[in-house]
């Protein structure tokens, strides 16, 4: 029967053989449980180590704002926190690959696919060149469009702050915006 003590002691629940719950679960404790998983859940969905550390990692900290909650409630809520952050970065990905793509080719179904991200040398190398080339393309561009530009895009303001920011309306954003882009487009098309 020492055994079987031992076990009880070491938090199992006899009847079931699974690890039964600490009374007083904490909102740390639970983070820690479902780091991994959640880890796993974000980088199936993004296909970056990078961004899924830093989802999980968002979302993580957001649940913080609701240690309150019964512990009940922890689970769904965080799993639907993470949902929402990896949405947004897909999104966000999805919008910067279409910036620069063709018009005739902004549809969904032309949308890349990475399956590895991570940057080799020679990759480091261009994302430097087309850096400083995208910063060269920015200052010759007119101060509003490359505002407009600069808040909308790399600062990924919506189109409310970004108006609100510039002093202006949500149209004129747009106008700025889509002249901006075309002038990049210009620009830089033989870099592509």
């Amino acid at each position: 029967m020492l055994v079987s003590a031992d076990i009880s002691q070491a938090g199992f629940d006899q009847q079931t053989g699974n690890a039964a719950r600490p009374p007083a679960a904490t909102l740390e404790l639970f983070l820690a449980g479902i780091g991994t998983r959640a880890f796993r859940f974000a980088e199936a969905g993004l296909r970056s180590r990078d961004d899924a550390l830093d989802a999980v990692q968002d979302a993580m900290m957001k649940m913080l704002g609701y240690r309150e909650r019964p512990a009940a409630e922890w689970t769904p809520l965080f799993w639907s926190i993470l949902r929402r952050k990896i949405v947004d970065v897909q999104r966000r990905g999805n919008f910067r690959l279409r910036l620069f793509a063709p018009a005739n080719e902004r549809g969904e179904e032309s949308l890349i696919d990475w399956a590895d991200s991570a940057a080799g040398p020679s990759q480091a190398h261009d994302q430097r060149e087309a850096y400083a080339k995208l910063t060269l393309a920015l200052r010759k561009l007119p101060a509003r469009q490359r505002e407009a530009f600069t808040l909308r895009v790399l600062e990924e303001l919506d189109v409310a702050d970004t108006a609100q920011a510039m002093g202006c309306s949500e149209g004129s954003v747009k106008t700025h915006l889509s002249r901006a882009r075309d002038a990049l487009q210009k620009q830089l098309e033989d870099f592509r």
